[in-house]
């Protein structure tokens, strides 16, 4: 059975084994994953897509460039993905419902408990980070989630078994806010920097893509320079 908490980890392997490599994915490559994640495609379907891109670039002549970036495999994502859900319409459920479903808890509570502390000792970190530098909005937006996980960790210790599902709904309920709030504080330069280094990344790429999936996967890469920018840890359970 499929599980979807290694969405991202699954991803990355099938793609440096198809590009035989040891290199690592570049931030907008992660920021297409989530887009993926994000839009509920399985990860059957990004797998597959993965292996038929790469086995179409195969029969290319040698001297073409080789894959520089997972961009290069969206349309056979996507292809996979269209085929998978005219196959079976119980495609259609979200990939943490999925999960929950088809599959036992991939995490025990213990290691649930954890990451919800190890995060919430982040969160009071970025909080006093963001007071120091004079905003004061994002501090108390900051401290304010730390606190509900601080509550969300009280729950999973006294659980006798995880609600992975409704603990996922949480948790990105949460990511949700603080990255508004996070976009909110940002001066119009850091976000124009951040914008231009997603445009330089997809140049070569675009033409893969509908204007819905470039649009998708800016947000995405926003989002992620953001959390990172104010060193806000990621909520969601695809990051334990």
């Amino acid at each position: 059975m499929e599980n979807y908490f290694n969405y991202f980890t699954e991803i990355e392997e099938c793609y440096r084994r198809c590009r035989n490599t040891p290199s690592l994915l570049s931030p907008l490559d992660w920021a297409l994953i989530e887009s993926w994640k994000d839009a509920g495609i399985p990860l059957a379907a990004v797998l597959e897509g993965i292996e038929s891109a790469f086995a179409k670039f195969q029969k290319r002549p040698p001297h073409i460039q080789r894959v520089n970036s997972l961009a290069y495999c969206t349309q056979q994502v996507m292809k996979a993905a269209e085929e998978m859900q005219d196959s079976s319409s119980s495609q259609s459920r979200s990939p943490v419902a999925a999960s929950a479903v088809q599959d036992a808890a991939p995490f025990s509570n213990p290691e649930i408990v954890q990451f919800l502390e190890r995060n919430g000792e982040a969160l009071t970190r970025a909080a006093d980070l963001a007071r120091d530098a004079g905003q004061a909005g994002l501090s108390e937006d900051l401290r304010r989630a730390a606190g509900e996980l601080q509550g969300l960790t009280s729950q999973q210790r006294e659980s006798a078994a995880p609600e992975l599902e409704a603990l996922e709904r949480r948790l990105s309920a949460l990511e949700d806010i603080l990255g508004a709030s996070m976009l909110r504080a940002s001066s119009v330069d850091l976000l124009a920097d951040l914008k231009a280094e997603v445009a330089r990344g997809l140049g070569p790429y675009r033409r893969n893509m509908s204007a819905a999936q470039i649009e998708s996967l800016e947000r995405q890469f926003l989002k992620k320079r953001l959390f990172e920018h104010y060193r806000v840890p990621r909520m969601s359970l695809f990051y334990l």
